[in-house]
């Protein structure tokens, strides 16, 4: 299904209003509105006469969002029998999807795949891109399926567990709710709340409200947020492994990021949260106390960091299973996240440790929603003083945010104590941004524009994508190019990269895998898996697919340039799987950046940049236990790094085998074996 805003907090915001009845069949309207952080952002109309449905969607958030045009016939029980879909993906690409049931045999045919089967009833599927309106018809449907369980096409299942009832609204506005988990269809479960006549009346964690009840919205997200709150305190409660006494783990090597090399076996032993000694390997029975993990000749690695992210209950947990126990938050709710970090430290929650950045947007139609827009300089300075009186480390400046601005607020965030991160603002420049403040640029696509675009091009808009194509073009030597990167270098300007993502944007056909996904898609839901085969650019003509292969060359070429320069690079992903950090870490290695120094720049160097280096990045006696077990050399092979076995966050132990079967995924790579005290 269509995803409006990644990692935002969506609303749509329904009406129902009988119209007529024409014979038998009854005739109404649904009028949702689409809101993100409390604007609104698009609608979805759905005309309902009897088993005929007609939808109307369109979303427009931060220059971009989903168009969809729905034509369903429903058969008796709610199936649809019939259902095309048409307009445009996230970024404009070319939606035509169709869905036929018919003498039993149902055919499909999407920008992911098409197929056909036999299947004497009508069988739900799970299309790649419509409006939400069909998740309300899935629930229905489930209550009354055995064990609330259903198979879907193309493949898998969809199961449905009541989760909690309450009540909405006061006097005659009351209702009786009750609340649905819904999984097997997204990559992660989804809340569907049903009133007491069993009709749709919200999707809580996306934010879907009935008209006449948008002054409860707060309420409603704040139930689902709950609701995830006391999802995340159980799993950490499953999932997280504390020992009494130090604990040893044998047969290890040990990858050391000063010198980019995996050294002799070793044993390593943390107690609490600390590492307290690194030794040769010992023969004879254990140490009296002591719990053991035996790492059979894997490779202990410092935890890795994922500059570029937008923390999420769900994605913590995605993290530790990818062997990331730092993350940058580059935007976010500002309350919600400093709520999620005072769970983690007090260990309520699972994750990695949170540096939080703060979003600073300003006000145009492109606007992103999120943290703060301000509507002038001074709410801007105002915005970047509760950002210090709040412990942030960075303020992240946005797409349209004015670039006369961003000298005295970067001039003000520095004076706080706080450094300056974010994209290049729409009719600015690299050069400007690092000259009024800057400390890194986020998004390699942010810099590389620079080289390419007219100063009258609006990057607010998805050109900010469809621009890349222009580096097939692109001179590296060019005196353009090359002053700019001295100039980073002068100032010591960061790069945040983010390179994945532009793989995945610029390469990603309809029907095809990108080579990013291959490794672990056939292990998570279909739903994914068809979200993951869709392309997000249009290509128009022929040689559009060349242009942005040619593009997408420069990228890495870019990230090899800057290395060489001496430019820091902060691996990011801006993305909340995990998968996504090793295949950025493929990247540099594919790019020419060796190996070892990918993961130092994955572990110490992202320490050293948020001044930590004494604490954490290595694996040394007195610093934090903030480590990952490998199976196999990433040194050696980087890809290595996604058979991650064991994560360490201070102390804390994780197995992603486990953290991966409850987010109901095949896992990758087996738990080591642990031996407690008297009982080896």
């Amino acid at each position: 299904m269509a995803r409006v805003v990644s990692g935002r907090i969506l609303g749509l915001v329904c009406a129902t209003a009988a119209l007529a009845l024409s014979g038998q069949a009854l005739a109404a309207t649904e009028r949702y509105t689409v809101i993100a952080n409390g604007e609104k952002v698009g609608h979805l109309t759905a005309e309902v006469e009897g088993a005929n449905v007609a939808i109307d969607y369109a979303v427009s958030n931060n220059g971009r969002g989903p168009k969809a045009r729905e034509r369903i016939q429903l058969g008796a029980d709610g199936r649809p029998l019939k259902w095309t879909i048409e307009g445009a993906s996230l970024f404009g690409n070319p939606v035509k999807e169709q869905f036929d049931w018919a003498r039993g045999r149902a055919t499909w045919t999407s920008a992911p795949d098409k197929g056909a089967v036999k299947a004497a009833q009508p069988v739900f599927y799970v299309p790649a891109d419509a409006s939400p309106w069909i998740q309300g018809q899935f629930a229905r449907a489930l209550i009354k399926a055995p064990n609330r369980t259903l198979p879907v096409l193309p493949s898998g299942s969809m199961r449905l567990d009541e989760v909690r009832k309450v009540s909405l609204g006061e006097g005659a506005r009351a209702v009786s709710l009750t609340v649905y988990e819904l999984g097997g269809v997204e990559l992660q479960p989804f809340f569907v709340v049903l009133d007491d006549k069993g009709e749709l009346f919200a999707l809580p964690g996306d934010g879907l409200v009935r008209e006449g009840y948008e002054a409860e919205f707060k309420t409603l997200q704040k139930m689902s947020r709950e609701l995830s709150l006391e999802s995340a305190k159980a799993a950490r409660s499953k999932l997280a492994h504390t020992f009494d006494g130090p604990v040893r783990i044998r047969n290890a090597r040990i990858f050391d990021p000063r010198t980019m090399k995996v050294g002799a076996p070793s044993e390593v032993v943390i107690y609490e949260d600390r590492i307290v000694s690194i030794e040769p390997p010992r023969s004879g029975p254990p140490v009296r106390g002591e719990t053991v993990i035996d790492a059979e000749g894997g490779v202990l690695v410092p935890g890795l960091h994922d500059m570029h992210h937008h923390v999420s209950l769900s994605s913590n947990l995605f993290n530790l299973a990818a062997g990331v126990t730092a993350v940058r938050d580059q935007g976010n709710d500002n309350e919600e996240l400093l709520a999620r970090i005072r769970m983690l430290e007090a260990g309520e929650i699972a994750g990695p440790r949170i540096v939080r950045n703060g979003f600073l947007e300003g006000r145009s139609p492109y606007s992103a929603r999120n943290g703060f827009i301000a509507d002038s300089l001074e709410e801007a300075l105002d915005d970047v003083r509760w950002y210090a009186d709040h412990g942030y480390w960075q303020i992240k400046i946005y797409n349209s945010f004015n670039p006369d601005w961003v000298a005295p607020v970067a001039a003000e965030a520095h004076r706080l104590g706080l450094g300056v991160s974010g994209h290049v603002p729409a009719f600015s420049s690299p050069d400007r941004v690092i000259r009024d403040g800057y400390n890194d640029i986020a998004h390699v696509n942010q810099l590389m524009l620079g080289w390419m675009l007219t100063p009258d091009e609006d990057t607010r808009t998805p050109l900010r994508l469809t621009g890349m194509a222009r580096g097939a073009d692109l001179d590296l030597n060019s005196p353009k190019v090359r002053a700019t990167v001295a100039l980073m270098r002068e100032k010591g300007v960061k790069l945040d990269t983010t390179a994945v993502i532009l793989e995945r944007l610029m390469l990603s056909r309809s029907g095809q895998v990108n080579a990013g996904d291959r490794p672990y898609l056939d292990h998570v839901p279909i739903g994914y898996q068809r979200y993951r085969k869709r392309g997000f650019v249009t290509l128009e003509h022929p040689h559009d697919d060349e242009r942005y292969q040619g593009g997408f060359e420069r990228v890495l070429e870019t990230l090899k340039l800057l290395d060489t320069s001496g430019v820091q690079l902060l691996p990011g992903t801006d993305d909340g799987t995990g998968f996504t950090l090793h295949r950025e870490l493929e990247l540099y290695v594919k790019a020419g950046i060796p190996a070892g120094k990918a993961l130092r720049l994955a572990t110490l160097d992202a320490e050293t940049y948020f001044g930590r280096d004494q604490q954490l990045g290595t694996i040394e006696r007195g610093k934090l236990a903030d480590f990952i077990l490998v199976a196999g050399d990433p040194v050696a092979d980087i890809s290595k790094i996604r058979q991650v076995r064991m994560t360490v966050v201070g102390g804390v132990v994780y197995f992603p085998a486990e953290i991966y079967e409850h987010l109901s995924i095949k896992p990758f790579a087996t738990p080591p074996a642990v031996a407690r005290p008297g009982k080896e």
